[in-house]
């Protein structure tokens, strides 16, 4: 399993506060370290990585979690309680 974290940075440069949320969130779970790779969907600049993954998804919101299963299948979680308990707890 791949997990990749997609965050919003504002017009300012700062992570958006629920990015922020998450990030401590994860980071006092011990769970920070399962999380592959992070993607930034920038403001400044709207051809960014992060950008592109949430127009693929149909995404609006950050923080999101893709999840890349074994057998290839993806599933995408807008709400971080929820990819905690399905995901991050359940293995």
């Amino acid at each position: 399993m791949k997990i990749t974290l997609v965050k919003k940075v504002l017009a300012d440069g700062q992570d958006c506060a629920k990015c922020k949320d998450v990030q401590r969130l994860l980071e006092r779970g011990g769970h920070l370290q399962r999380i592959d790779r992070v993607m930034v969907a920038d403001e400044r600049n709207p051809a960014s990585a992060g950008w592109m993954v949430a127009q693929h998804y149909g995404v609006d919101t950050a923080p999101f979690f893709v999840v890349r299963h074994d057998d290839g299948s993806e599933q995408v979680y807008t709400v971080f309680h929820e990819f905690l308990h399905q995901v991050l707890e359940a293995q």
